[in-house]
């Protein structure tokens, strides 16, 4: 729609949020009007028009053109269907353009300002369709037209309710002729507001209904109000069934009586109810207004019931840490009692282990769900690392790059990987000396990341020679496929050992990582000497694995 507006008319920025705030709302023209809404804009005056619009028009053709038309033609720029009723345009027609005269209803409302009925049905397609216009206006300006086609082959003597449908909805369409539908500065409606099906009430001036549709009738009476509707004050009612003794929205009562347009919400005897008031104010006068409800309360109780669980797994997370970080100040205690050196630093190595998956349980006990910002998980960690390594050491550890939003199951053991790593490059590599240690990290296939220098990689390896080569992949291994997370432990240190085998070593640390990574992540682990000296460690995690089932199995 957007594109259209800009690409073939000459309406503004403004205009266009009008007739986007008009067509977020126009499926309740449409069902009350048991109606197909389709709706024109004029081309602007350099638009080119299709050498077959002329033979297009459908239903509504006047033959020739009309000379004392001010437009070249209309382009269709939304199109709506109605749920109450059968169809009239099966088809999708936004995008078609026609040249003036060919509807002529759309003509003579957009130059008389003013609705436009037309006296027989058409039958275009072997079904009468009853058209008319309705002029949309902004302010002074007329920006466009409504078709409203009735597809009147299953017509027959229509009810209270769809007498009450169209009589509403008639007066919306006097509304957005005059420009006061959409209502000037209402915020828009939420996505699961109450549409007409679920329930309409008609109100008078005083706020008293009318009539009630069955479903409304319905809802109330399960609010606990058993009578019938009609003749109350549907304000008052609401009130005096909300009445539990404690302060209520003062507003209430205003915006029930059809005086103000907004949306609420009330609780009954366990019940919930969605209340949407639309005022009719036609020729300046408010005539009344239309109120749809919609049951909410199953809805409503589900989420509820998914905010206590999201509350209950956070302070899970939150008592995990806290126990986490208990075990990790018993270990310390006792660390500090042991003589035995190497005991000694068996200890703070676990310290260090258990405080990593702290950190990843604090996380989640602040967020919703179970998802992480894993960088400042990283930067974290790569923090405690630094602080305790040996005081001869001096290298300020950094991370580049993003890791992003990573999944519990990934994030815990890759915390531990990372820590493991760190601890080993700061112990091994670069014990007693100055250097330089980094943590890079980079995803891949799944749009746009951006390495060290800002220039943009669209799920692409790095090309070889490239600054950031060092990340890519060994040569001989397979391209890798799907979202993947690769993230580089680099240091500047002594290097790796000449017979070094990370699938033979003792090291308890490194046999944890490969656990983690290779076995329970999917990946892969390499190192390699880094070019200039020192090592590089590449950790390749395929984003795209199902973690859960691993564990399981």
């Amino acid at each position: 729609m957007t594109d259209l507006v800009r690409d073939q008319s000459d309406l503004t920025e403004a205009d266009l949020e009008w007739l986007h705030a008009l067509v977020s709302d126009w499926q309740l023209l449409a069902d009350l009007s048991f109606a197909d809404l389709l709706l024109w804009v004029p081309l602007r005056s350099s638009a080119a028009l299709p050498a077959e619009a002329a033979s297009r028009g459908g239903r509504g053709q006047r033959g020739a053109l009309d000379t004392g038309a001010t437009v070249p033609g209309w382009v269709a720029i939304a199109q709506m269907r109605p749920t109450t009723g059968p169809t009239a345009y099966p088809e999708d027609l936004v995008g078609k353009v026609v040249r003036t005269g060919r509807r002529g209803l759309i003509d003579v409302a957009w130059r008389e300002r003013r609705i436009v009925r037309e006296g027989d049905p058409e039958w275009g397609s072997g079904i009468p369709v009853r058209e008319e216009s309705i002029p949309v206006r902004r302010g002074a300006k007329i920006l466009g037209v409504i078709q409203r086609s009735t597809n009147l082959s299953s017509a027959r003597t229509p009810s209270r309710l769809e007498l009450t449908y169209l009589q509403s909805a008639s007066d919306l369409a006097t509304m957005i002729s005059e420009g006061r539908f959409p209502v000037p500065g209402e915020e828009p409606n939420m996505v699961r507001s109450p549409r007409v099906g679920d329930g309409l009430m008609r109100l008078d001036r005083s706020g008293r209904v009318t009539y009630a549709s069955p479903n409304a009738q319905s809802a109330y009476r399960r609010l606990g109000y058993p009578a019938d509707l009609v003749g109350e004050s549907l304000g008052q009612i609401t009130a005096d069934l909300c009445d539990t003794g404690e302060p209520m929205e003062e507003a209430l009562s205003v915006v029930l009586s059809g005086r103000a347009p907004r949306e609420v919400e009330v609780e009954s005897r366990g019940s919930i109810m969605q209340l949407r008031t639309i005022p009719l104010v036609v020729g300046g006068t408010r005539i009344g207004a239309v109120v749809l409800c919609r049951d909410v309360t199953e809805l409503r109780w589900r989420d509820r019931e998914l905010l206590t669980k999201d509350a209950t797994i956070r302070e899970i997370h939150h008592r995990v840490k806290n126990n986490l970080q208990t075990v990790a100040a018993l270990l310390r205690l006792q660390a500090r009692r042991l003589q035995i050196p190497e005991g000694r630093a068996a200890l703070d190595e676990a310290v260090r282990r258990v405080g990593s998956i702290a950190i990843v349980h604090e996380t989640l006990s602040h967020t919703p769900d179970e998802l992480i910002d894993f960088d400042d998980i990283a930067d974290r960690v790569i923090t405690m690392a630094a602080e305790v390594s040996t005081p001869e050491t001096k290298v300020a550890p950094k991370r580049t790059g993003s890791f992003g939003v990573l999944p519990a199951e990934v994030a815990t053991p890759l915390a531990m990987a990372l820590t493991e790593l760190l601890q080993n490059a700061l112990e091994h590599g670069l014990v007693n000396r100055f250097g330089t240690l980094e943590v890079i990290a980079h995803r891949y296939g799944e749009g746009e990341v951006r390495d060290r220098g800002g220039v943009e990689v669209w799920g692409e390896w790095p090309e070889a020679g490239d600054h950031e080569s060092r990340e890519a992949p060994a040569e001989d291994a397979a391209e890798p496929t799907g979202r993947r997370l690769v993230t580089t432990i680099a240091d500047d240190g002594v290097g790796l050992p000449a017979d070094f085998d990370v699938e033979g070593t003792d090291s308890l640390g490194l046999q944890i990582v490969r656990t983690l990574i290779v076995g329970e992540l999917g990946g892969r682990l390499d190192f390699a000497p880094r070019p200039g000296g020192g090592t590089e460690v590449t950790v390749d995690i395929p984003l795209d694995h199902n973690h859960r089932l691993d564990r399981r199995a």
